[in-house]
């Protein structure tokens, strides 16, 4: 197959890249910085500087679109959260375009979401079917979906990725939440009660290639472990797993303060299960989190 990628260089994509060409599909990725992501990916990929010059996407076979700038690295500003919009909306939009003014369309287009759309939801048990709350990630999430959904055909199908924390050896949410523990000032986060939805990077990949390879497959899916923890008991077991304390629990208003809006990230959850993936016969092979952290870290 011949598969288009967007957001190669980032932490599913980079760790996605080498699966693909493993399987003997080949891979072009979409990028503004051709050399840096040269250096990064190598030498078996083709580089496409954008998608202003393509008019169509006939002779790709499916597309992978995972481009947006990291929600959690700055504070949420009106501009930065326009930002955070753009980067996502704009390509998949104009991906849905190309895709809609193919002769021979790409079969089907994995585009990118969130747990986050369905907002700060508290204890509810959540999966595919439940609507969102009105706020700022569902907003985000939700016309993003629209906007890839608007490719959607008897001729191109269309995966839509709800996608938890993705729990990984380098980089992501973890390479960050690893540094206090190291410090040994580890531990909860406000109430330490908020869940939180995670995946291990193995299953993750599989998912992928699950919806790739399944044409059966279209929609929404919670890319999630069965089994969502709250926060406290993530920081119990990641304390357990670098063998350090994870006891320090840091205030809620210390939170707000230092993130303002954007501290629902850590602050808020959604307890969401994989009933999608699940139904369509997917099995996991990270259930358990103290045994995923124990890979990862």
């Amino acid at each position: 197959m011949h598969i288009l990628l967007t957001g190669g260089t980032g932490l599913i994509g980079s760790h996605l890249i080498p699966r693909l060409l493993s399987r003997g599909d080949s891979v072009s990725v979409v990028t503004r910085d051709v050399v840096s992501a040269r250096q990064k990916l190598g030498e078996k990929v083709s580089l496409w500087s954008g998608l202003d010059q393509q008019r169509n996407l006939d002779g790709v076979d499916a597309i992978i679109n995972l481009a947006g700038e990291p929600i959690a690295d700055k504070r949420w500003t009106e501009q930065h959260k326009q930002q955070l919009c753009e980067s996502r909306w704009q390509i998949t939009e104009r991906l849905a375009t190309l895709i809609n003014a193919s002769a021979t369309p790409p079969g089907v287009f994995i585009s990118g979401s969130a747990t986050g759309f369905y907002g700060d939801t508290g204890d509810l048990v959540l999966t595919e079917d439940d609507p969102g709350q009105q706020e700022f990630t569902h907003k985000l999430c939700a016309h993003w979906e629209s906007l890839a959904m608007a490719a959607d055909s008897d001729r191109t199908r269309v995966c839509l990725l709800r996608t938890g924390v993705v729990l990984a050896k380098q980089g992501g949410a973890l390479g960050k939440m690893k540094l206090p523990f190291k410090l040994g000032i580890g531990g909860p986060l406000g109430s330490g009660q908020q869940y939180m939805p995670w995946i291990h990077i193995d299953d993750m990949l599989n998912a992928i290639l699950w919806l790739l390879d399944n044409p059966q497959l279209h929609g929404p899916f919670n890319m999630v472990s069965p089994y969502a923890v709250r926060n406290e008991q993530f920081a119990a077991m990641l304390g357990h797993a670098m063998h350090r304390p994870a006891f320090m629990r840091t205030p809620a208003s210390a939170i707000k303060l230092m993130m303002g809006e954007s501290a629902v990230l850590v602050l808020g959850g959604q307890h969401v299960l994989p009933k999608r993936l699940e139904d369509s016969g997917f099995s996991f092979r990270w259930y358990q989190l103290d045994e995923a952290l124990a890979d990862v870290v």
